[in-house]
């Protein structure tokens, strides 16, 4: 499915308030905690997408009991009776689609467990890397075997509890994605014996501090010692009525569209309290000459820039990299060049997103300067043209951005959003029609 990008012209003045879908990685967050811990948890305003409906699917093949209460067509409410640390089902075959989060978390919480699996992936997630993971399981006695590619999924995994009890002490390797030790410090949080997990590499901690904060929330408090993250003796994680935040990614995309045409938006339910790094996005479109202020409900709302985007800078978004591709799409409408740092990891997530970024925008006649870490976007005026997505939602969603002052743009194969945030174009249209 292609869709050609409306050009709005924009006529209202009033702020134009948008919904968006729960955070897709609290979501996937919350519905591992839920089942890790002891009792019957209610989930509020979970995300409903392609990967989130992966990761429940997964829950439930494992044997917990998990009730979905239908909401407003973006989220749902999900009750998950969890077990204490506690896998029922002994063996099962899962599936995780594309979904990197349901694919490092279960994996971590199969292998520190008492059954055999197997889990199978998308192709798309089998090119993703696995392997930092992996060897740290495997250290700790898990038997984990790739039965086509080593490193790679799919994978045939016996947990370390079979063997005997899970070690004290873990060694993990950041530097591909902080969802390795996400996933090790969600897994480990259900159990009792104290343990440490010492942290190698590099890369931004803003989601491993969403994950250690919903743990507390859940009881399980984390001590953070320079490079290592301790689990004390004896913890206990409890289920609780849980509220997801708003999707600060998809959010930024409306943010962003308020600052190009220029409006006045506001996301609902995005406030000061967002623990989501990639809030840091709204600061950076103030950066480029655009306002913020508050609505009496506490809603964060953008003025866009009126005198045009400022550019001229360098920015390091390695603890918001999914806004690389958001930035990328807009920078052509900056007055200067704007290089995007921190960014070489994203290669290796649903596609590489530096090259998607720079096929692109060539494609629409901007000059853009590619290297292995960073990209620099020139100003210019963008010219009609296909995108080429590479079945990547966040490709889509971010130029379409740019459609919005382009006659032309044609965004190809639209409906990889679903993977997490499946309406919407819909939602975008909703908002073209509001201006």
């Amino acid at each position: 499915m292609n869709i050609e990008i409306k050009n709005p012209v924009v006529k209202n003045t009033d702020t134009i308030y948008v919904n968006v879908p729960g955070s897709k990685s609290i979501t996937n967050r919350a519905l591992l905690l839920a089942a890790a811990a002891k009792g019957e948890s209610i989930l509020h305003g979970c995300l409903t997408s392609e990967d989130s409906e992966y990761f429940l699917k997964c829950i439930k093949d494992l044997g917990f009991e998990v009730t979905e209460i239908p909401g407003d067509g973006l989220n749902i409410d999900v009750k998950v009776k969890g077990m204490g640390g506690i896998i029922p089902n002994k063996k099962a075959e899962l599936y995780v689609g594309s979904a990197g989060t349901a694919a490092r978390f279960l994996v971590a919480f199969l292998a520190l467990s008492d059954g055999e699996y197997v889990v199978n992936s998308s192709e798309q997630m089998k090119k993703r890397p696995m392997e930092p993971l992996i060897t740290a399981l495997r250290n700790a006695g898990a038997e984990v075997i790739c039965t086509e590619r080593e490193g790679y999924f799919p994978l045939k995994i016996t947990g370390c509890e079979k063997f005997g009890k899970i070690p004290d002490s873990f060694t993990v390797d950041i530097d591909k994605s902080s969802q390795f030790l996400s996933a090790l410090l969600i897994a480990l949080g259900a159990k009792k014996n104290p343990c440490r997990i010492n942290v190698t590499g590099t890369h931004g901690l803003g989601y491993v501090a969403i994950t250690t904060g919903m743990m507390k929330d859940f009881g399980v408090e984390v001590i953070k010692e320079g490079n290592s993250y301790i689990l004390p003796l004896n913890r206990e994680c409890n289920a609780k009525d849980y509220y997801i935040e708003p999707d600060m990614s998809a959010a930024a995309y409306f943010y962003a569209a308020g600052a190009i045409l220029p409006c006045n938006v506001s996301v609902v339910g995005v406030n000061d309290s967002i623990t989501q790094s990639d809030k840091q996005f709204i600061d950076l479109l103030c950066k480029m000459g655009c306002t913020t202020y508050y609505d009496d409900k506490g809603n964060i709302c953008l003025k866009g820039a009126e005198n045009g985007l400022k550019g001229g800078f360098d920015v390091d978004m390695s603890t918001y990299s999914d806004q690389a591709l958001t930035l990328g799409a807009i920078a052509p409408f900056a007055d200067n060049p704007i290089t995007i740092t921190g960014i070489g990891h994203i290669r290796l997530q649903e596609c590489d997103r530096i090259k998607a970024i720079a096929e692109n925008l060539t494609a629409l006649g901007i000059r853009v300067e590619e290297y292995e870490d960073r990209v620099t976007i020139h100003p210019g005026t963008p010219k009609g043209a296909e995108i080429e997505t590479f079945d990547d939602h966040r490709v889509a969603m971010s130029f379409a951005l740019t459609g919005l002052k382009t006659r032309g743009v044609i965004i190809k194969e639209a409906q990889c959003c679903k993977k997490t945030f499946a309406g919407y174009f819909e939602v975008l249209e909703d908002f073209i029609n509001k201006l």
